[in-house]
């Protein structure tokens, strides 16, 4: 079992978790959202986490084919800025858990980086912050994306008994 501290003061950010092998598909169909949330399922489930090997938030380049774009990053909506269509260039390995696996983790102040239409999209960088105030997490959790929190690798740690 492991539980992930913040890099800062230590304060365990998690229970302890079970590593899953894999991470999991993600269903985003409108079906299979949340009828007052419109949130996707969790992609990892309680108790569980799994290491993302691909690069997840900013900072964000061009990507070379712009006639078919893919996602910014995995498990993600296509984005595009004022120079096109973007992918992600930003951590690979993070840590992700589900939302309610971090519940002491809070919003950023006013919201910064939380930007979405029925909450925070995640391709702004880190959104949630250890009760010491070091930003550690992103919270992925609009309604068209994937519903996950990414833990920052440098920013967490894993400690395992």
């Amino acid at each position: 079992m492991t539980v992930f501290l913040c890099s800062k003061c230590g304060t365990a950010i998690t229970p302890e978790l079970a590593e899953l092998a894999a991470i999991p598909d993600v269903s985003i169909g409108e079906r299979d959202r949340d009828k007052e949330t419109r949130r996707a399922p969790s992609t990892i489930p309680r108790g569980r986490y799994a290491i993302d090997p691909e690069p997840w938030g900013p900072p964000y380049v061009v990507q070379e084919d712009q006639k078919n774009p893919k996602p910014a990053q995995s498990r993600g909506p296509r984005i595009c800025r004022a120079d096109g269509f973007v992918i992600s260039a930003g951590s690979r390995q993070t840590v992700l858990v589900h939302p309610d696996a971090a519940a002491g983790l809070q919003p950023l102040p006013n919201w910064e980086n939380s930007t979405g239409c029925c909450g925070p999209v995640g391709d702004e960088g880190l959104n949630r912050a250890c009760p010491c105030g070091a930003r550690v997490a992103t919270l992925a959790a609009d309604c068209f994306g994937p519903y996950e929190l990414h833990l920052d690798p440098v920013r967490t740690y894993a400690f395992s008994q």
